[in-house]
């Protein structure tokens, strides 16, 4: 089999069925299977899948086990040469995973790709692609600075926003949105960190897969579409504000702690923290 196409839903219903639709045209001639890990929706999503897409392999959870785990679960399963994480609030472009496939095949170096990743009114969504999320690119991210020095490589290594977003790059992490993996990645690296609930586990895998030889590639020659902010991690904001904290702590303690003074740390740790309460504020505020 060419493809398989892992995706976890967690009240999904308002996105799921334009995804599913979405993904013939985007494979066109390749073999494929679709892999649902379901983490205990609360409306009607597994309905959906049910009825309208029978072929899919649906797995349902009596409990929200988070996405790193249920998409372990789905990733186990898959019996392609090529694996597909893919959130459900993506619709594909015509030929866009085919296209992306191509390219991975003839470039044995790549490991992971991704295409480019736009929003429904046409803009490129920035957390497509990555630098290394050291803390002066998280805090010139945060404090903005990116945005007032838009082409200095140490205030834009957050999100690369220094490079040209049409052009295909090596980078150093993609996205989880739509993030196409060679399986024989997954054989020399293993499955994803369930360490992290969700969020970094992305960041995490092309850390580890750039350790083990492997080229992460950016493919702006192909696009799909995020409709971000419906259903998902959305639907239980506190819980994915503190999610998002948590696993960043995890993912610099595991990956970059140790190039820091515990002084440093120390501090760090604490704007962490403070910026995780600030966050919740502004979340209750918005409700």
């Amino acid at each position: 089999m060419d493809l398989s196409i892992c995706i976890v839903t967690l009240n999904a219903k308002r996105v799921i069925e334009n995804c599913l639709n979405s993904i013939p045209i985007a494979v066109k001639d390749l073999s494929y299977e679709i892999t649902i890990v379901d983490n205990h929706s609360l409306d009607n999503t597994t309905s959906i899948i049910e009825k309208k897409f029978p072929e899919v392999k649906l797995i349902q959870k009596s409990r929200n086990d988070g996405y790193t785990h249920s998409m372990n679960d789905a990733l186990k399963l898959a019996k392609g040469h090529w694996i597909l994480q893919l959130n459900p609030d993506v619709v594909l472009s015509e030929n866009s995973i085919k296209g992306l496939f191509a390219y991975g095949v003839n470039h044995t170096k790549v490991g992971l790709c991704e295409p480019k990743v736009i929003t429904p009114d046409g803009k490129f969504q920035e957390s497509t692609r990555r630098g290394l999320a050291r803390p002066l690119a998280v805090m010139s991210y945060f404090l903005g600075l990116h945005k007032y020095f838009p082409t200095n490589k140490h205030f834009t290594e957050y999100q690369l926003n220094h490079l040209d977003e049409n052009k295909i790059q090596i980078v150093k992490g993609i996205s989880g949105t739509c993030m196409l993996t060679r399986r024989k990645v997954f054989e020399d690296i293993g499955y994803l960190d369930q360490a992290f609930f969700a969020y970094q586990e992305d960041s995490d895998f092309c850390i580890r897969a750039e350790k083990a030889g492997w080229e992460i590639h950016y493919n702006p020659n192909f696009i799909v579409t995020h409709h971000t902010g419906q259903g998902g991690s959305k639907s239980v904001a506190y819980l994915a504000n503190f999610e998002w904290h948590r696993s960043y702590y995890r993912y610099y303690k595991k990956h970059f702690s140790s190039d820091y003074s515990g002084i440093f740390n120390s501090f760090y740790y604490s704007l962490m923290i403070l910026k995780c309460v600030f966050s919740a504020i502004r979340i209750a505020l918005k409700q």
